[in-house]
């Protein structure tokens, strides 16, 4: 990797620079060499929410927990209610 970067001229600081990390925090994700999980960080965002009063904000939330489909087990069951709001 470091050669590819110096072969296109690109540098990186040092002091900047992590190496032999068994994961990496990126964009909220928790990215391992073979998979990927979302920060329980960002999750926990989510389960503070506060209780939405309108319709824009049912939708607003739907949209926002649809991005996590893929992290949450069961998300289809627990998302339900909500959707039957709308």
């Amino acid at each position: 990797m470091l050669q590819t970067l110096k072969k296109h001229e690109l540098y990186a600081k040092f002091s900047k620079c992590e190496f032999w990390l068994d994961s990496v925090n990126f964009f909220g994700h928790i990215v391992f060499e073979d998979k990927m999980k979302v920060d329980l960080k960002k999750i926990e965002v989510m389960k503070n929410w506060s209780m939405s009063r309108s319709m824009m904000e049912i939708h607003s939330f739907l949209r926002l927990a649809d991005y996590y489909r893929s992290f949450v087990k069961d998300f289809s069951r627990i998302i339900a209610p909500m959707t039957k709001l709308t």
